[in-house]
């Protein structure tokens, strides 16, 4: 086994007393927190002390049975965030189950925030949802991501990159947040987990932005890294321990794929470039970590109003009646396929194969 190194020499970002308290107080900038001053200099100085101390993890607790260190502490929101997953991951598998399809809208575009008007992605999952839930036995579970820029509090933070440290860094859920002492809190990723983990079909449509996904899906798609080859068990690298995750990982790391075996499809429009490349980095991406593509239909890129005004946009998609099948067209492929595969019918040539190059 290769000697484990861990490098270091990047500058602190430790702030000062100061610092911190000038960007604790930007949160109150309104003049009508000046009533309160008081209770927010009180506030300061508890978050000050839980930020110098680095308490992460205010609250945690045994681990547990299932784990390699049942006495290990773990946070508490990340054991609840497990359970949700494991409670949801067996209602997928519950033959007797509703057929789920999470549909997901990765427009950042909402007319409940500044653009004052609904993004395109959002009427055309509306019609995909309308072909879903004509289905007896199916239903759709619709992720917004415009609500990351609509609704208060509503986060998703960047993921810490983990990985590329050792994979067995990097747990499945996620375990980098919350972070209390750095006021990271909130995280929406919690709640989404179970939601991936529910779905027997996942559906996502969004439009290009600048040639790549839209920076609300990116973020998603990002802290979803931990489906593909996470850690479930972070007692195995005494929490955050990187040394250990290095060992661990040398030793043999059997990169579980929390999310396969599920269908999908992608639709992906714009109106000047990047339409077939962001569509096909979304459908790598979704075979990389497991799931399987509904057919050719399911799998959607075209433009709308190509070159024309932003402002008439809208107008633009009224008329493309052809898109409007496509999209519907990608969402009965994929009920189609769901149909299949949890009657058992729906064959993949290399499911007995080995990946010789799991990562």
């Amino acid at each position: 086994m290769a000697r484990v190194r861990v490098r270091k020499g990047m500058p602190s970002v430790q702030l000062t007393r100061e610092e911190f308290e000038k960007r604790f107080r930007d949160r109150f900038y309104d003049p009508a927190f000046q009533a309160v001053d008081g209770e927010i200099q009180r506030l300061l100085e508890l978050a000050w002390e839980g930020y110098d101390r680095y308490r992460k993890s205010p609250r945690a607790r045994r681990a547990g049975r299932g784990f390699a260190e049942p006495d290990f502490r773990l946070p508490v929101e990340w054991l609840d965030t497990r359970k949700a997953i494991r409670q949801a991951e067996r209602r997928q598998k519950d033959r007797s189950s509703r057929s789920r399809i999470l549909l997901i809208n990765g427009s950042s575009r909402s007319d409940q925030s500044c653009p004052g008007e609904m993004s395109k992605t959002f009427r055309l999952i509306t019609m995909a949802r309308e072909v879903i839930e004509k289905e007896r036995g199916f239903e759709a579970d619709l992720l917004d991501l415009s609500r990351l820029t609509s609704e208060y509090g509503r986060v998703i933070y960047p993921c810490k990159a983990c990985v590329s440290t050792a994979m067995p860094l990097c747990n499945w859920p996620c375990s980098c947040y919350p972070n209390h002492a750095m006021g990271q809190v909130g995280d929406w990723m919690a709640e989404i987990y179970p939601r991936w983990a529910a779905a027997h079909g996942v559906m996502i449509v969004c439009p290009v932005n600048w040639y790549q996904a839209p920076s609300s899906l990116k973020l998603m798609i990002d802290r979803l890294v931990c489906a593909d080859g996470g850690n479930p068990d972070p007692t195995l690298t005494g929490g955050k321990n990187p040394v250990r995750a290095k060992e661990l990982e040398l030793k043999g790391w059997h990169y579980p794929k929390h999310l396969a075996g599920r269908l999908f499809s992608v639709v992906v429009h714009g109106d000047a470039a990047g339409v077939e490349n962001l569509r096909r980095i979304l459908t790598d991406w979704l075979t990389d970590i497991g799931l399987i593509p509904a057919g050719r239909s399911a799998l959607v890129g075209s433009y709308i109003g190509y070159y024309e005004p932003y402002a008439t946009s809208h107008d633009d998609l009224d008329r493309e009646k052809d898109f409007h099948q496509e999209v519907r067209n990608a969402a009965g492929s994929l009920v189609s396929a769901v149909k299949l595969l949890r009657r058992g019918e729906l064959k993949q040539p290399d499911a007995s194969l080995t990946d010789p190059r799991q990562k």
